[in-house]
């Protein structure tokens, strides 16, 4: 959640941490400092709220050649100067910062701290407290860096500056992303590629409990008994431009507006020589061999599973269950005999489906991650990986990654099916091309969509999404696009569902917006939107070409019936994106939200 910049080198760091920290500022922050450290000792500024208010609380006149550099996501103590980062020890000797949790603070602070007069409500001042301590009882830096990290439990990224070794950052990591970026005559520490790219594409991925001596020359990599490790660096395959917002207003309209290239982009790379599409034939096996699959995810992700659990089933015949990450860690329900684990992360490091690979492992069973960073914590940790292929996602709000999530599943029950001599009817490949084509149909309709966010939504409240079948699945992602970005209480209902409860809360003018377009439950979904309409709701009805009647707000074109969740998304997350604008609020960043949910 939070993010993590550090560099040590020949030039100013200042300019460089602090651009770091703007690129890592769509992982959702509250508070942002930076630590500079030259001849005259090390400098702090921090401040709660945005980059901007740190950059101009920064000594432009500063010169420091080593920094780090941390925006903070509140899990401990209230949004605040004091337990914004960097955190110092008591002589003021260290200076930390650090990505997670801890989840025995309390307990290290009772056992070897009861003498320390904390300056912060956070976990993270524990681990630079300890580690003055340790070093006070005769070992040096690093030892006591080590035995600190021995004893924490919980996550941890973190980097730490010492006063008495100038020359060196101090890295390391716990189930938090961390990576180390190789520089000509510097080097670099950061959360995400994205954050240093601008000064270098060459990084070298840690693991969990290891700790890293980083100096402008050498990168040394050890574990926590200090024996060094050996690791190749690779190259990040990160466009600078494609994290740039260019003419748009909001990262969120240009990320919707890349979808249809996302779809060819997602052709193109699952195509092979034939003019077929194709996955890696060590998947293709795995997915044949098991009995069940157990699709894991997380919000966004999550409902893309339940689209792609319509998919694999109605395709490849395979059963399929979708759980909740948050969930299925502490309440694993009774497995087959032959499970395979699908892991759907946009940034790979969600670390509440990590707790479930880490179990998953564990038992012995094989697992395929679909995500869009090639070299992420749950890529990396699982047997197999599909990628989205969809670019960076800064927004908070996740669109192109959800729909790429749809078409890779899609491929995978395609490919899967017609390996086992199913015969479909159609050929995939063909229809995503025509949903490109939709896509960007869709996307030049945007005044459309924008009359009807100031029609239904100006000022209401609520707002409710009705849909059967896999219509329902994508009222459950609409719903959730409008109320992360707009505030608006909104919920995805099925529309069977309404007469057992949900139409209780229909009032004179409550916004309905539904979705009507699988032909063998349209006339039932249009029922539905008649007994709300009695109830005095607004409603407004988007249907697919060959289904619509006079009384739709809008038609979407036809595309085959299985695949229309890649394109009835579209004008949801339109509709949200403009409710959000008219409503004044940031829509890249909304409250109390993080893009990547790297602690539980």
């Amino acid at each position: 959640m939070c993010g993590i910049t550090g560099y040590i080198g020949n030039q100013d760091s200042k300019e460089i941490l602090l651009k770091g920290l703007e690129k890592l500022e769509y992982r959702g922050y509250d508070s942002a400092g930076i630590a500079l450290s030259n001849d005259s000792g090390v400098h702090i500024f921090k401040e709660k709220g945005r980059i901007a208010d740190l950059r101009s609380a920064v000594d432009g006149e500063l010169f420091a050649q080593a920094g780090i550099g941390h925006t903070r996501w509140a899990t401990h103590g209230v949004p605040s100067r004091s337990n914004a980062h960097p955190h110092q020890s008591t002589s003021a000797r260290f200076t930390l910062v650090h990505n997670g949790v801890i989840e025995n603070y309390t307990l290290l602070q009772q056992k070897y701290l009861q003498d320390v007069s904390f300056q912060s409500d956070t976990d993270s001042e524990v681990i630079v407290q300890l580690v003055e301590k340790f070093v006070g009882e005769g070992i040096d830096a690093e030892e006591a860096i080590r035995k600190t990290l021995a004893l924490l439990e919980g996550s941890y990224a973190i980097a730490i500056i010492d006063t008495e070794n100038t020359d060196t950052i101090f890295v390391a990591k716990n189930k938090s992303p961390l990576l180390v970026g190789v520089g000509d005559g510097f080097n670099v520490v950061a959360s995400d590629a994205m954050a240093m790219i601008q000064v270098t594409d060459t990084y070298i991925e840690l693991m969990d409990q290891e700790m890293v001596v980083l100096q402008k020359d050498e990168v040394t990599i050890k574990n926590l008994a200090g024996e060094v490790v050996n690791r190749d660096s690779y190259k990040a395959e990160i466009d600078a431009s494609d994290i740039e917002k260019g003419t748009y207003p909001h990262y969120m309209l240009k990320e919707i507006d890349e979808q249809p290239l996302v779809m060819r982009k997602i052709i193109q790379a699952y195509q092979n020589e034939k003019g077929e599409l194709e996955i890696a034939e060590d998947i293709l096996n795995v997915v044949k061999e098991c009995d069940r699959i157990y699709i894991v995810a997380c919000g966004t992700s999550y409902h893309a599973g339940l689209v792609g659990k319509q998919f694999i089933e109605s395709m490849a015949k395979i059963p399929v269950e979708v759980h909740v990450a948050s969930e299925f860690s502490y309440n694993m329900p009774l497995l087959s005999e032959k499970p395979l684990f699908i892991f759907i992360s946009q940034s790979g490091e969600t670390a509440d489906s990590r707790a479930v690979l880490v179990q998953v492992k564990e038992k012995g069973y094989k697992a395929l991650t679909i995500t869009n960073v090639p070299g992420s914590t749950l890529s990396r940790e699982a047997d197999f990986t599909m990628l989205l292929h969809a670019g960076p996602e800064i927004a908070v709000a996740s669109t192109k990654a959800y729909t790429a999530q749809i078409a890779v599943l899609a491929i995978l029950a395609n490919v899967t099916a017609k390996s086992r001599g199913l015969n479909l009817g159609f050929e995939l490949i063909h229809e995503l091309g025509i949903i490109a084509n939709a896509m960007e149909t869709l996307c030049d309709s945007k005044e459309e969509y924008e009359k009807i966010a100031s029609e239904f939504l100006p000022f209401t409240r609520n707002c409710f999404f009705i849909g059967r079948s896999i219509d329902y699945f994508v009222c459950l992602e609409g719903a959730l696009k409008l109320k992360e970005i707009s505030y608006i209480q909104a919920e995805g209902f099925a529309g069977g569902e309404l007469k057992h409860g949900t139409i209780a809360l229909i009032e004179d003018g409550t916004p309905v917006i539904a979705l009507a377009t699988q032909e063998n439950v349209n006339w039932s979904i249009r029922g539905n939107v008649k007994e709300v309409v009695a109830r005095g709701a607004n409603p407004c009805i988007i249907s697919m070409a060959g289904l619509e009647t006079d009384e739709d707000r809008f038609v979407l074109p036809a595309v085959n019936e299985l695949l229309t969740p890649l394109i009835s998304v579209i004008p949801l997350q339109l509709i949200a994106y403009y409710a959000s604008l008219h409503r004044g609020c940031d829509v890249d960043k909304p409250r109390n939200l993080a893009k990547s949910v790297t602690v539980e």
